[in-house]
């Protein structure tokens, strides 16, 4: 197999800002976890832009080629790593000395089971075989990656190596643990391409750098939003974060 160049950290780490993919809101949303946040973490906008998804996945298997792993089936997280996980299997395969007919499984996880038809289908259009990965985009509480995990279990033939998430939010769940936790108790290792503790304050320097053209209203916008988010790391995070 030809090896992409060396995953870089720093080059996807810009990739993410440059693209904002990680930012604040002045008015916090509610996140599916329930929690009430003044930041985002968002790759739809990658996912929907056929170039900037090809530039992710190629940031993909040089971070898992890193990691000398060696899939044989790339598997999204239903449905926000699907377009990802089917891009990068896709890639991954054709770079293989052994493609051919039969020789990959590109499988894709349905957003809700199949109730009717063949049970090997209930969960998945093509069945995923042989040494997986999981990719999910951002890592939150866990719930959606800890289903496709169980899921999978499920699958005679198959092995999961590996659980990896394009953001890691840094966050502890309401039962105490770490989704890293979780996942590293059913036997599987746990992998993040970036995580918001390094991106916010890159993020935030940027914005202060800005502040020589802002009004002072502008100035305490930033200033309120960035004790907001301080205070949800103190409260939600494995660690607290300092922005201003």
């Amino acid at each position: 197999m030809k090896k992409n160049r060396k995953f870089n950290q720093k080059s996807f780490n810009n990739f993410i800002i440059q693209n904002k993919v990680v930012g604040f809101f002045k008015k916090p949303i509610k996140l599916k976890s329930g929690r009430l946040s003044n930041w985002y973490v968002n790759w739809r906008n990658i996912a929907e832009d056929v170039y900037l998804l090809d530039k992710l996945t190629d940031y993909v298997i040089s971070f898992v080629e890193n990691l000398n792993l060696k899939p044989d089936c790339f598997y999204g997280v239903p449905e926000g790593a699907t377009k990802l996980a089917l891009i990068t299997q896709y890639k991954w395969a054709r770079k293989s000395s052994d493609y051919g007919p039969g020789s990959h499984v590109l499988s894709m996880g349905r957003g809700k089971p199949k109730d009717h038809g063949d049970p090997k289908d209930r969960y998945f259009v093509g069945t995923p075989k042989g040494k997986v990965i999981i990719l999910e985009d951002v890592t939150t509480t866990g719930s959606s990656l800890i289903s496709a995990i169980d899921n999978l279990k499920k699958i005679k033939n198959v092995k999961i190596i590996a659980a990896i998430s394009l953001t890691n939010r840094n966050e502890i769940r309401d039962d105490g643990k770490t989704v890293e936790d979780i996942v590293r108790s059913k036997g599987i290792r746990y992998y993040a391409m970036s995580n918001a503790l390094e991106l916010l304050p890159k993020i935030y320097k940027k914005l202060k750098e800005r502040e020589k053209k802002e009004d002072k209203h502008e100035k305490k916008e930033y200033e309120k939003i960035a004790e907001l988010v301080e205070k949800y790391f103190e409260k939600y995070c494995i660690k607290k974060i300092k922005l201003e």
